[in-house]
């Protein structure tokens, strides 16, 4: 149900097509809320038909021409509406816990490689966030949407902090399972 409040969300940040709305979720949305380019084009048609989202009247019309999409009165109070619904947190899902649960049953053979792998993903994307921030939150820029924004933006540094502060010290349990296990 998230996915049309995401575009909702984006397309009153500045009104988009299709493409752009995709661009755009590639480099900001899509870091916390993925959609791949069909369904953000299939939330279009929905939220077009029920009345939230309407195309932009082209300067000249010309076949083939990308719409411009903005969000009508109808859009933004469904989105303030969801926006102050209570939602009770989901149940956390990861299949690399569960994958070292397992490993406590059936062995670690070949998990302590992709827990270095995964390590390397959460700092490539910890320094990507933390460049972000560096680069879009400069001090002074205080205005309430900008420190919302960079709330969210903060969040996945917390987490990606977390993730490689985790799988350290989860490699560092492996390599003591290691030393244990000798004669």
């Amino acid at each position: 149900m998230s996915l049309p409040h995401a575009i909702l969300t984006a397309l009153l940040e500045k009104p988009s097509a299709g493409l752009d709305l995709t661009r755009r979720f590639d480099r900001s949305i899509g870091y916390f809320w993925s959609a791949t380019h069909q369904q953000i084009y299939r939330e279009l048609g929905r939220l077009e038909t029920e009345g939230y989202i309407r195309a932009l009247p082209a300067e000249q019309p010309a076949r083939g021409q990308k719409k411009t999409y903005e969000v009508l009165p109808a859009g933004r109070a469904e989105l303030a509406r969801w926006t102050a619904a209570e939602q009770d947190p989901k149940p956390h899902r990861d299949t690399l816990l569960l994958r070292l649960r397992a490993a406590a049953v059936v062995g670690t053979a070949g998990l302590e490689a992709d827990l270095r792998r995964h390590l390397d993903l959460h700092r490539r994307q910890l320094a990507e966030y933390e460049e972000i921030e560096k680069r879009d939150f400069p001090p002074g820029r205080d205005r309430a949407e900008d420190r919302l924004r960079h709330l969210v933006l903060r969040a996945g540094i917390d987490l990606e902090t977390f993730w490689t502060h985790w799988l350290t010290h989860a490699l560092d349990e492996f390599a003591q399972l290691e030393r244990d296990e000798r004669p």
